[in-house]
């Protein structure tokens, strides 16, 4: 929506948010070290307010910004309970998206984003991250001609982490001649690496259709790797090699439509 009407996205940061949690239970904890005093050693705290560390903190943290945007006006999406809008007459809108401790927002009135701003960081302290660059491992280039995302540096770092930065890219993902099968005789890989490698390329398909098959089909066999499996895997490191630019782009004032395709292949 953003891309489509030209919308510039903005990010800000709250700084120790779970400490601005209001605990709605009974918690205690021990004296902390240092702090216990002389007489009274087995006794207790009782909190009054969140703690990092505590498991009721990021409920706590949720509860207090909730209870904060809705009496700002804001109404939560049904269907995205970390998505929160605001509308106003005249057809002004802001939206607002919500990960923990960061969050991002957009809309079509400068003067309801700048309130918005100014809002947020006198109710909890925050840091201003002007427009939005990185978000979750996601590198967002916003301009006039729509907004790209990608994962460059990710693709990076994986590649550094499992020691394939030095290899050799090829064209494509995969390797339309090998077929993939549970390989029962086959010689056994790490299975804990296998899942690491795996699990950091589900996470770069975000931005990655064109690995999204093939990540698929490699993830069938986490249970019991062989080399085979574990090929097929570095060859898509081998295909990030050549295309670490590759991502999504959102072209401005163009309407989306999602089109699906599959060269289907019975045998």
């Amino acid at each position: 929506m953003a891309a489509q009407n030209s919308w510039p996205i903005f990010q800000l940061d709250v700084k120790s948010a779970f400490l601005h949690g209001d605990l709605k239970e009974e918690v205690f904890i021990d004296q902390p070290p240092g702090y216990v005093q002389i007489g009274f050693e087995h006794q207790v705290c009782k909190l009054k307010k969140a703690l990092y560390g505590l498991k009721q903190a990021p409920r706590a943290w949720y509860n207090r910004i909730e209870t904060y945007f809705l009496k700002e006006g804001f109404r939560k999406c049904p269907y995205e309970y970390n998505l929160f809008i605001k509308l106003e007459d005249g057809g002004k809108m802001l939206l607002v998206c919500l990960y923990v401790d960061d969050l991002i927002y957009t809309g079509n009135d400068r003067s309801l984003s700048e309130y918005f701003k100014t809002s947020m960081m006198t109710e909890f302290e925050m840091s201003d991250l002007g427009k939005m660059h990185y978000f979750l491992g996601l590198e967002v280039a916003q301009s006039t001609a729509g907004i790209f995302i990608s994962q460059k540096k990710y693709v990076h770092d994986i590649l550094s982490k499992f020691q394939m930065q030095e290899c050799n890219s090829v064209s494509t993902p995969s390797d339309c001649s090998m077929k993939l099968n549970k390989d029962l005789g086959g010689h056994k890989v790490d299975d804990t690496l296998y899942k690491q490698i795996v699990g950091s390329l589900m996470y770069l398909t975000a931005t990655r259709p064109d690995i999204m098959h093939v990540v698929s089909m490699v993830s069938r066999y986490m249970d019991s790797p062989t080399e085979i499996h574990l090929l097929a895997a570095k060859r898509i490191f081998r295909y990030l090699q050549g295309t670490k630019e590759h991502g999504l782009f959102y072209k401005s004032g163009v309407q989306a439509k999602l089109v699906g395709f599959t060269d289907s292949d019975y045998k």
